[in-house]
């Protein structure tokens, strides 16, 4: 038996077990038949209405409901106050409002109507329509990141749940806390190829962190509760709640749970104390250390710890696309990002190192290259990671430690601390000599040119422009997003937000609407390119109609950037459909939609556009900057190479 206190103080047994376990002490109860104190709609359970009754013990009276999975609903009718009864609709969005929902987007459709009209009586929750479910979910995404709150969104059923996919997965990916509600076609049609049905949990299960079908409305409440609980929680991630139809009509009494238990689901905070003292004996031993962190540290909302711990060693430290602002680019101890286009320092302390502590990341491929390349130099691992199956996942790992990255971080600190154990300074001395040596090759530099404007000029620009401010910069993906990650020093979290893991074109102006509704007084940035702001570039409509000036920055340069500097490398410059000879005119494009367009060709005429953007403060300002063609990114690591084997540039051609 499962007790959850409800809101108003009534209290709810669910039992599972059949009915005659109820009756197993005939005595002591006394039942009669009874309608509910709000009978349930009509049509409820498609014709089959649950069993129902009232019995009593005592001076207390209770009234007693069955689901179709013999669960039973059992209220205290006794209580002082009796709690509402409610459509499944109105449930929905109490729950929301439980869990200290502000934004949401969606788009309304059939299945969902009923949740419509539930926010359409209510104030408290600001439901923004955007053009295209993908970016409903994009947007709720980016507003998650920048945060720290849940995101949430609302797509209808059928092709509105198939158009949120790439967004769940590009969450997914990036461990994202968000609950997507999805409409479901009403529950006697499931399984029937109902007009816009499709299977919601079977379609998105592999890019979830959980799912639920509600079919039944007493059961909305405490899955609602889940779904919050489990998305926050542990790694985060999205999880979608598929209601029905007929579920969001249906009536029921309303008490939302304080708290949930599942006792299949409860991941570890702490790290193990043995295996963070063995990190401390470990790290304190380093000759050659490395702090390597990601987007866990930000995640876990970490970042003053690691800083705390990085100030404490003096130890270098490199961050993934993922965890940059986690430890500030101005940090003397900072190496830059690392992978696939990370600094030479970088990369070269990372395959040198003799100890290495990994803080919330994941070694993937884009990171340590190829593993067996990696693994050619023996040197001890501790990773810290909330995720278990992280662990030991691409390299073999020392030193695990499963928990929360913020606690272990604390702990770690304080072992640190009281230890009698000190770091070799001669060796320290030694191993920042030999970093020093590396950072003299240089590898970020660039020609300049007084004709052409260079990507990286205007990220520069931008970041000079844009220093000491409140300010958030998006992108999508491709050259652009490397440039910006490279280019521009982020010495906050949460102030970078970008598809690392699923590597999605079209998020960027997405993710600036949602960040720009939750902080309205930032300037935020979507640095992009031609070809990906095409994909949701039709939510200019939804920033005009919800008033969330944002500034878009094109780095334009008519090609798919990425594909074609791929296409130079290893397909001998055949350029295969990665030119874009058919471009819109996004000035005029933009004015369309009502914000402000400007074409910028030269670059002595970048800062000047920059300048006057920013001052727009109350207007979209879409950017179409045209930039070097031939302009690649570098460093990089081709695939299947090791991360030490880096091209720095045309010359290694």
């Amino acid at each position: 038996m499962a007790l959850a206190r409800g809101l108003f103080s009534a209290i709810i047994f669910v039992f599972a077990s059949s009915r005659s376990g109820l009756n197993r002490h005939p005595n002591r109860f006394r039942w009669q038949a009874a309608q509910a104190p709000n009978p349930p709609h009509k049509g409820e359970h498609a014709g089959d209405p649950s069993p129902q009754m009232l019995f009593e013990e005592g001076h207390r009276s209770f009234f007693v409901r069955e689901n179709p999975k013999g669960l039973f609903y059992i209220m205290d009718m006794s209580s002082p106050t009796t709690p509402e009864v409610l459509n499944g609709s109105d449930i929905l969005v109490r729950c929301l409002q439980a869990e200290g929902v502000k934004y949401m987007w969606g788009y309304p459709g059939g299945a969902v109507l009923y949740i419509y009209d539930a926010l359409y009586k209510q104030d408290t929750i600001q439901h923004v329509l955007v053009r295209h479910e993908q970016a409903a979910v994009h947007a709720a995404d980016g507003y998650a990141r920048a945060t720290g709150d849940v995101g949430v969104a609302l797509v209808t059923s059928g092709p509105g749940v198939t158009n949120a996919i790439t967004g769940i997965a590009t969450a997914y990916m990036d461990s994202i806390p968000m609950v997507i509600i999805t409409g479901q076609v009403p529950t006697p049609a499931i399984g029937l190829d109902a007009f816009q049905e499709c299977d919601t949990v079977g379609i998105t299960r592999p890019i979830v962190k959980h799912n639920f079908l509600v079919k039944d409305v007493a059961d909305l409440a405490v899955t609602m509760k889940k779904a919050f609980h489990i998305a926050r929680t542990g790694r985060p991630g999205p999880v979608v709640v598929d209601v029905p139809k007929d579920v969001s009509l249906n009536k029921t009494a309303f008490s939302y749970p304080e708290t949930v238990e599942m006792r299949s689901y409860n991941p570890v905070r702490k790290g193990h104390g043995g295996q963070i003292r063995k990190a401390v004996q470990l790290i304190l031993g380093a000759k050659r250390p490395y702090i390597y962190t990601g987007g866990g540290v930000i995640l876990a909302n970490a970042a003053n710890e690691l800083r705390e711990l990085v100030n404490l060693l003096g130890y270098p430290t490199t961050s993934t696309l993922m965890g940059l602002g986690a430890i500030a680019a101005s940090d003397k101890t900072f190496l830059g990002m690392l992978g696939m286009h990370g600094t030479y320092e970088a990369n070269m302390t990372m395959q040198s190192a003799d100890v290495v502590l990994a803080v919330g990341a994941r070694f993937d491929d884009r990171v340590i290259g190829n593993p067996k390349h990696f693994a050619q130099v023996e040197r001890k691992i501790i990773h810290i990671d909330i995720d278990p199956s992280s662990i030991s996942k691409r390299v073999k790992v020392d030193i695990p430690i499963v928990g929360d990255v913020k606690d272990v971080l604390i702990e770690l600190i304080a072992q640190i601390k009281e230890s009698t154990q000190r770091a070799d300074p001669n060796a320290l001395a030694t191993w920042w000599n030999q970093i020093g040596e590396w950072k003299k090759r240089e590898c970020l530099k660039y020609k300049t040119s007084d004709e052409v404007i260079k990507p990286q000029f205007v990220v520069e620009t931008l970041a000079r422009l844009t220093r000491g401010t409140d300010c958030y910069v998006t992108s999508d993906v491709g050259q652009h997003q490397m440039f910006a990650a490279q280019f521009y020093p982020f010495d906050e979290p949460r102030r970078w937000i970008n598809s690392g893991g699923l590597g999605t074109m079209g998020v960027g102006l997405p993710y600036a609407m949602g960040i720009k509704l939750a902080k309205p007084d930032a300037d935020v940035f979507c640095v992009t390119g031609e070809g990906s702001i095409q994909m949701c570039i039709q939510e200019l409509s939804t920033c005009l109609q919800y008033q969330t000036p944002v500034k878009v920055l094109s780095l334009n340069n008519r090609y798919l950037g990425m594909v074609r500097q791929w296409q130079q490398l290893d397909y001998g410059s055949r350029y295969s459909h990665s030119y874009m000879d058919a471009l819109p005119d996004f000035v005029k494009l933009a004015e369309a939609y009502g914000h402000v367009g400007m074409l910028i060709e030269r670059p002595g005429d970048v800062e000047g556009a920059l300048r006057e953007a920013i001052k727009l403060k109350d207007r979209t300002v879409f950017l179409d900057i045209r930039t070097d063609p031939t302009e690649n990114v570098w460093p990089m690591v081709k695939a299947g190479q090791g991360i030490s084997e880096m091209l720095l540039g045309s010359e290694d051609l």
